[in-house]
């Protein structure tokens, strides 16, 4: 099954995604993780001002299968936090590169995002999990 990896975003190998959107980067879960965890019932995500250390965790995602943590993609400062996926870890699932976004983050290495793997590079990987 081909999972959605849109162009704009860059990949991690542990499945974060980043898209750079100004000044800012959002990080999220791509379609696959979310797919590869099934029913998601908890987030939890650090507080807006932490700063996120690459391939550091910075939170977690807990399924009906198993509680996965999430590694950062790319150093930075926290700018904002989706509560509305803590509230409603649903969200996630639905949407995970619009409404299910996790984190805006303040790359403190913009350098960073460049290094990740471009949506061809990510497709490729997980369509022959």
């Amino acid at each position: 099954m081909a999972f959605s990896t849109p162009d704009d975003c860059r990949y991690a190998d542990s499945h974060e995604f980043v898209r750079a959107e100004g000044e800012l980067a959002r990080i999220g879960v791509s379609a696959f993780a979310v797919d590869q965890l099934g029913d998601i019932v908890f987030v939890e995500l650090p507080k807006v001002g932490a700063s996120l250390s690459q391939g550091s965790s910075f939170g977690t995602v807990e399924s009906v299968k198993a509680v996965e943590e999430l590694l950062a993609p790319i150093s930075g400062v926290i700018e904002a936090r989706n509560e509305a996926v803590l509230a409603s870890p649903e969200e996630l699932q639905n949407d995970p590169y619009g409404e299910g976004w996790l984190l805006l983050v303040r790359p403190s290495e913009p350098a960073q995002i460049d290094a990740l793997m471009d949506a061809a590079t990510y497709s490729a990987k997980v369509d022959g999990h």
